[in-house]
């Protein structure tokens, strides 16, 4: 605690962002970007949500470890998160800089050990460890009040997770008063939940350690041959020793939340996983809600016009039609039919165009009569005329990146050659 005059202030905190992870998973949308700067719900980056949850909470002081392909992360950031360093707050940049050896970080623990001199230069009582790769809004600020009743060493984030599909998560059990009797990474059978049998507690990746106890525990396992990772080798091992408390997300609500939000968060961490929480954005009540004035998602704003719909010819026959959908600024849509679709800004929909279940980022074309579905398109994309996307899987599977689940893919700057044919889907609005 600090004392300042007479008031006993809350304990010091500062936070370490782990944003640096390659996204294997999400290729090749992560061919040319780390996991957390994936564009995101039409204007966003996948940090963006990490980043505003600690802004929101009033969490002023974050450094954000960095390593793979991390350019367009780093400009993402600079030209976002202006903080003041006059009142001590910043969200600071922090790449790999091999302090203890010349190789990348080899877990998630061993990117804070090869940093631990950022928090003795900071000096903080508590050290909050997040994730800069999931979506979710967090108040965070009930997670550290909670940390601080339970007296704990380690407070984890965790959510109740349908137990047939928790094995590709770390999986916590508890005791009555949620304290941890424990913990498996990625287990083949997940234990469930003691009030429940359907579920399992699944590990967010979050964390807030007691400044002493994670420093002791980084340097043990730094002379220890483990895979350096707080999931895989050092919580699994720390709650027979420790006090190790469980946080229930669920339990967590934030200003202007609405119910259907409640324990919302995805990990994003395949293509199938991304497709599905971009598309939680398009329904008329979605359970994630981007336009909570009282939570406000930071991200850039660019000098750019208002998005335009126009007809598509002359006689005015064929208006640009968005349904479901989520247009962001420099849009145009002449004459082309959009729908459950996000398009980020600058993105340009041509006449008899239609396109449904699909995401298209910035400054990507889509030629006339060009058919879409459920496909994801990357920045400044140009695809021609009459071409025909998400509909054939084995001609789809011939030219482009699709999923097993069947979503289409098209890499960063692809230019797609015009076809000689229109293809109407029957019952499709053309």
């Amino acid at each position: 605690m600090r004392v300042i005059g007479e008031r006993i202030m809350e304990p010091t905190t500062m936070t370490m962002l782990l944003a640096g992870g390659a996204g294997t998973r999400l290729y090749p949308l992560t061919a040319q970007r780390a996991k957390p700067a994936v564009p995101f719900g039409g204007r966003y980056r996948i940090v963006d949500f990490a980043l505003n949850s600690l802004l929101n909470s009033g969490f002023y002081r974050i450094s954000v470890l960095i390593q793979f392909k991390s350019d367009s992360l780093m400009k993402h950031i600079t030209q976002t998160y202006q903080l003041s360093r006059l009142l001590d707050q910043y969200v600071d940049l922090v790449p790999a800089q091999m302090r203890h050896g010349e190789s990348w970080y080899k877990g998630t623990a061993d990117a804070v050990y090869q940093n631990l001199n950022l928090v003795s230069d900071c000096n903080p009582e508590h050290v909050l460890i997040f994730a800069g790769d999931h979506i979710y809004k967090m108040n965070i600020r009930q997670m550290f009040r909670y940390h601080l009743e339970k007296d704990a060493d380690v407070t984890i984030a965790a959510i109740p997770w349908p137990i047939e599909s928790a094995s590709g998560f770390g999986v916590i059990q508890v005791d009555e008063d949620y304290r941890v009797i424990g913990f498996e990474e990625k287990p083949e059978h997940p234990k469930p939940m003691p009030t429940n049998p359907a579920k399992a507690l699944v590990s967010m990746g979050n964390y807030i350690w007691r400044t002493g106890v994670l420093v002791e525990e980084l340097e043990k396992d730094a002379k220890a041959d483990t895979a350096h990772d707080f999931g895989r080798t050092l919580l699994p091992g720390m709650y027979k020793t420790h006090k190790l408390y469980v946080y229930d997300f669920e339990q967590n609500s934030h200003p202007g939340m609405t119910e259907a939000e409640r324990g919302y968060w995805r990990d994003v961490g395949s293509i199938e996983s991304y497709w599905e929480a971009n598309m939680d954005l398009v329904s008329v009540s979605p359970v994630f809600n981007l336009y909570n004035r009282q939570w406000p998602l930071r991200t850039p704003h660019w000098q750019l016009p208002p998005a335009k719909f126009v007809f598509a010819d002359k006689d005015r026959s064929r208006l640009g039609i968005a349904t479901d959908s989520l247009v962001a600024e420099g849009c145009i849509i002449s004459g082309g039919h959009i729908n459950r679709t996000i398009l980020f800004p600058s993105v340009r929909v041509n006449s008899f165009t239609y396109i449904t279940d699909s995401i298209i980022m910035d400054g990507s074309e889509i030629g006339r009569y060009a058919r879409v579905k459920r496909a994801i398109i990357d920045k400044d994309v140009s695809i021609g005329s009459h071409v025909v996307i998400g509909y054939d899987s084995k001609a789809d599977r011939r030219r482009f990146h699709v999923t097993p689940g069947g979503i289409v893919v098209i890499p960063k700057g692809e230019v797609i050659e015009a076809e000689k044919r229109v293809f109407l889907p029957v019952g499709e609005i053309t």
